[in-house]
């Protein structure tokens, strides 16, 4: 059987080791400091310091670059629409001439009404009074050969602009070439982002 006495003894030992090695590790009571970590040393990366960039400048949409004869109206409407470019009008010119062609050869006045002006509107109006009484066969849209933009300007707070157009139109019997210049406008102060069918005219 052990002796309790010694079993103590050893007890009492690693207790007063246990201490001891507090003592060391903490300081002595008057002197007694918290721990400070050290400040964590900057990452090195090639040499420097890896000290985190300030955040890149957003930069400016990149500018759109006209050119061609309509150069200098195209800029000015642009600079008063941000959200104008010549080949988003381009394209809703081209959907608006196949809109436009396909309503009056159907002599559909209500698709009409909102894509010309008045005067577009009541010329156009007349036309289709005058086919309807005589009888005569409207032309329909084949293709579009050619679709560019011929002028612009900005006048007064209007932006317009007119595009040559060339087409094929057929009656069913026969095929006729169309070559006109349409010049849509808009009001670039407006929320409505249509443009107006403003004049008609034949090419040269």
């Amino acid at each position: 059987m052990s002796n309790p006495v010694i079993e103590v003894l050893i007890l009492a030992a690693v207790a007063l080791f246990v201490l001891w090695r507090l003592y060391v590790a903490l300081g002595r009571g008057g002197d007694e400091r918290p721990m400070q970590r050290p400040a964590p040393a900057p990452e090195q990366r090639g040499g420097s310091q890896d000290v985190p960039a300030p955040a890149p400048r957003r930069s400016e949409a990149d500018r759109p670059v006209f050119t061609g004869p309509a150069a200098a109206g195209l800029e000015d409407i642009y600079e008063a629409d941000r959200t104008f470019t010549a080949e988003s009008f381009l394209r809703g010119a081209k959907a608006a001439y196949q809109m436009i062609v396909g309503a009056y050869a159907r002599g559909d006045r209500e698709a009409l009404r909102p894509l010309l002006d008045d005067d577009v509107f009541a010329a156009w109006d007349a036309a289709i009074t005058a086919r309807e009484g005589s009888g005569e066969r409207a032309f329909e849209l084949l293709r579009i050969k050619r679709a560019e933009i011929d002028r612009a300007e900005l006048e007064s707070g209007t932006a317009r602009v007119s595009v040559r157009y060339e087409a094929d139109l057929g009656d069913g019997e026969t095929t006729r070439t169309a070559k006109e210049i349409w010049t849509f406008k808009r009001n670039v102060a407006s929320s409505d982002p249509n443009w107006l069918l403003d004049d008609v005219d034949v090419a040269g």
